[in-house]
């Protein structure tokens, strides 16, 4: 028998839907949960934190298998054994984003455009975050202006800095939608080239999302999700540009080195909507493993060749390019 190994998507989508179950507005039914057993897990899971793929039902199943020597209402101590105290940081770190090979990203050299989904984490593990280097429909970069975001869900207001880089065309936003917290694939950037509607799983925009993406004269792309069809404008500090959500994408500060053409992940908004599923963005599971807890990954910046060995955030390339992925 093969052991029961938990790799680190379960463990996001764990912690998101143990965060729903325990919030009173979407809290789970344990008597519920007695009577009708998984099937009303997995409509739960589905109601709240979103479409459950093949390979998540059978996840979600494994747990229930691997666990069945339990009394059934002994599901929910286990659940919440995984979901480890939240730890909080007392500052936002300074990360140096890197290649899967911890070599510093050069701004300069960050394609434009680019289709694949390309993420860090940050600030903490599980925190996916787009990195997406914005252009033109003829792939040249563009400069990303400040903005005045507003909030839906509630008509608060913050300033988006605009972009960072040699073109200030480079922008980042959390990766975790916040209507259901739906993750890449299923959400992802969308270059001005390939905002086609009624395309291939994922790359799906409804014509009546596209219509609204035409008629406010959206032209550098967007990030959409597939689950429920959520859209926001990158060009505009990831404000909403159709629900369901009522929330706009956080976005992480960059701060960009001249000197070196490096990268770094240096903090969050307080205005903005913290991540979804946290309680604000400076909590969260578990620190980066290269987080150091002496300094606190301070400001600091990398000399040119310089190979960072901690306070740094690997680019994650694992979702890979959606629209190859169809062919």
């Amino acid at each position: 028998m093969k052991p029961f190994v938990l790799k680190r998507d379960d463990l996001i989508f764990l912690h998101r839907l143990i965060y729903k179950m325990r919030n009173p507005p979407t809290k789970f039914d344990e008597k519920a949960f007695i009577k009708k057993g998984r099937d009303y897990l997995f409509k739960y899971a589905e109601d709240n934190v979103g479409p459950l793929s093949p390979e998540r039902r059978m996840f979600l199943k494994g747990l229930l298998i691997g666990i069945g020597a339990l009394a059934v209402v002994s599901v929910l101590p286990v659940l919440g054994y995984l979901n480890q105290p939240e730890i909080t940081l007392k500052d936002f770190p300074w990360m140096i984003v890197t290649d899967s090979d911890g070599n510093p990203i050069e701004a300069s050299k960050l394609p434009v455009n680019n289709p694949a989904i390309l993420v860090f984490q940050y600030p903490m593990q599980g925190d996916i975050t787009f990195l997406i280097n914005i252009g033109d429909k003829n792939g040249n970069p563009v400069a990303v202006p400040s903005t005045t975001v507003t909030i839906p869900e509630n008509g608060a207001t913050y300033t988006f800095p605009g972009g960072v880089g040699p073109n200030k065309s480079i922008v980042a936003y959390s990766a975790i939608c916040q209507h259901l917290g739906c993750i890449p694939p299923e959400i992802h950037y969308y270059p001005p080239n390939l905002v086609q509607p009624n395309g291939p799983f994922p790359n799906y925009i409804p014509s009546d999302v596209y219509n609204i993406i035409v008629s406010q004269g959206i032209n550098y792309g967007v990030i959409h999700c597939d689950c429920h069809g959520s859209t926001y404008d990158p060009y505009k500090g990831a404000n909403v540009v159709t629900g369901p959500t009522v929330r706009p994408l956080p976005y992480v500060q960059l701060y960009w080195d001249p000197n070196t053409d490096y990268l770094y992940a240096v903090g969050m908004n307080p205005n903005a909507p913290v991540i979804l599923g946290r309680s604000n963005d400076l909590s969260g599971f578990a620190t980066l493993s290269s987080y150091d807890e002496n300094t606190g990954c301070s400001k600091l910046l990398l000399q040119k060749g310089q190979t960072p060995t901690n306070c740094y955030t690997r680019l994650l390339t694992s979702f890979g390019n959606p629209f190859q992925q169809q062919g």
